[in-house]
Order: C-alpha cells, then structure tokens, then sequence
C-alpha cells in the first residue's frame, strides 16, 4: 500500500482520535444512561469524573507513550541503518528504569512524580554519557556498543536493587513499574508526553538532510556536508528524551519502538525522515489498542500493557518481518 504523506498522516491521526474516543466507553465501572448525560452536562458529577478524569487521561498518556516511542524508535533507526534499532538500544529505557526502581525502593513511591523525577534523572545520567562518548567517538558502531553495556550495566544494577528490596510489596511494587501501565495517569503525565514530542519533534526538523544523506553511506554524507557528530548528538538528545519520558509516564513498555516504523514502512513511507511522524502516530495506534485489551481481557490479576504489547506485537511483527524477507528474495 503506498499513500501520499498527508494521506498517510491523516488516515492514522483520525484513527488515534478514534481510539481515544472509543475507549472512553470501556472501564472498570460501567456508565448507565444517566450517567453518561451527567458527564456531558454535570462537568462535577461522578460520570464526568469517571470519563474527564480518569478514562480521558488514560487514553491520552497511551497516546502519547505511544507516539514518543514510535518517533525514538524512527529516530534510533535512522541514525544507525538498522532495522532492529530500538529505544532500549541506548540503555536510556534501562536507566530510567533503574532510577525509577531506586525511588520505589526508598519508599517514595506515594510520593508525587518522585518515581517519575528519579525515572528521569536515571534517563538524563545514561544520556549525559552518550553525549560525552559521541563528541569523542562518532562512528554509530560504537555508539551501539556503548549501548548495549550501558544496558547491560543498568539490567545488572537493577538486578541488585530487586535483590535489596526490603519487603515483597516494595519487590511487587518495582515489578509492576517495570512491565509498565498507564492506568491511573492524570493531567500532568499527559503534558510530559506532550512537551517530550515537542521538544523532539523541533529537533527532529534539523535532521532532514543528514537521515536523508545517510542511506547512501556514512563517507557519502560526509562527502555532502553533514556533521555526523553533530547529527548523532541530535538524535540521542531527542531518542533519549523520547525513551527517558515514555518510562517515567508508563514504566518500561517493549516492542513499540522497535515495530512502530515497521509498519509505516509497509504502508510506503522508505525515507527516514518522513517516517518519524507516521511512526509516532503509529506507536500511539499500537499502544492505545493494547490497553484496550488490557481494559477488556478478564483476568484475576491486573494485566501490564508491556506484557500486551510484546504478546499481541511480537507475532505481527513476525510477520512483517516474514513478508519483507519474501519481498527481499524476489528482488
């Protein structure tokens, strides 16, 4: 299927405000007539508490995760040229979930936005030494490698502070910020996600050039003008920023980042640049749909939506991944 941009774009918009309208009807209380008319008209009645204050943020914190790992994971991949870039890829996922676990085990969990600002300051610190690695060594190679054990570090740290824990509800407690959730999210978690796309979205427009060159070679784009320490640098403030806020918002959710840009490029979009705003829209889709299932699947226990998202996503990104290696050996 090959769409025009604008097309594109606007298919997949009205399909995210579709979603979030469509899953303000799902909850764990059900709405009789009444109280869906006091929602529209009573703006202090419990239905309108039920529908504005609660359901409304969730949808949209889904949203928005969403879309912030879609656009990293696009970003990610088309710094590094490699389909199986990720968010996760720089360790950023990983620090903002080891400064999230830090925070549940000193019991501040209750706390407002203390899990979230430690989340945050874990996320800065692993992106402060990607920074500094970069200015020094710009080959993407190695910038995948100090990934990679900047991940490893952070697994291996988090694993200590799991062993540390005081009590199994502290234990429980990181456990469930860690397979990720966006229930209970209010206002305010919905304008980090809004400020975070934002802000990447404005770098992302410096990046058009450098994304584009770059499919022809990193010596090619050099040969033409771009700034590889520059354009890397970019990308890992905006990756990061994307990364470190989508897990102090909703915890750790996979796969998202990683499909996202996948499935824009099944629909046509091959240039890196135009992929990053399908891809973020895409991640919104993707995420929204999977709290859905959360919402509806009946369970004894409460579902993470980073459980769903790997479950459901996994086999369909199998077979993306199955279709194009067909396309590949007919060419």
């Amino acid at each position: 299927m090959n769409l025009s941009l604008t097309a594109l774009m606007s298919w997949l918009g009205a399909f995210v405000a579709a979603l979030i309208a469509l899953l303000l009807l799902f909850g764990d209380v059900p709405l009789s007539g009444g109280m869906w008319l006091d929602a529209l008209i009573h703006w202090k009645s419990i239905g309108a508490e039920i529908v504005w204050g609660i359901r409304l943020p969730r949808n949209l914190a889904a949203a928005g995760v969403g879309a912030m790992l879609g656009m990293s994971g696009a970003l990610m991949q088309g710094l590094l040229r490699n389909p199986l870039a990720e968010p996760g890829l720089l360790g950023v996922s990983a620090g903002a979930g080891l400064g999230a676990a830090i925070a549940i085990v000193l019991g501040l969990g209750l706390l407002d936005f203390a899990v979230a600002g430690f989340a945050l300051i874990g996320a800065t610190m692993v992106a402060i030494i990607l920074l500094v690695f970069v200015e020094r060594f710009p080959q993407r190679q190695s910038l995948i490698l100090l990934g990679v054990g900047l991940s490893a570090l952070c697994g291996a740290l988090m694993a200590l502070v799991f062993n540390l824990s005081p009590s199994p509800v502290t234990t429980a407690e990181m456990l469930g910020w860690m397979m990720g959730s966006v229930e209970n999210r209010n206002i305010w978690d919905v304008l980090m996600c809004l400020l975070g796309l934002a802000i990447a979205g404005g770098l992302s427009f410096r990046l058009a050039k450098g994304l584009r060159y770059l499919t022809l070679g990193e010596e090619t784009a050099r040969s033409m003008g771009v700034d590889m320490v520059r354009l890397t640098q970019v990308v890992v403030i905006g990756a990061s920023l994307l990364a470190g806020l989508s897990v102090a918002v909703a915890g750790v959710i996979g796969f998202v980042g990683l499909a996202a840009p996948h499935f824009v490029r099944a629909m046509g979009v091959k240039d890196p640049y135009r992929l990053i705003a399908p891809s973020a829209l895409t991640g919104a889709i993707i995420v929204l749909i999977a709290d859905a299932l959360v919402r509806m699947i009946p369970a004894t226990g409460e579902l993470r939506l980073g459980v769903v998202t790997s479950l459901v996503g996994a086999p369909l990104f199998a077979l993306l991944a199955w279709r194009s290696a067909k396309s590949w050996m007919q060419d």
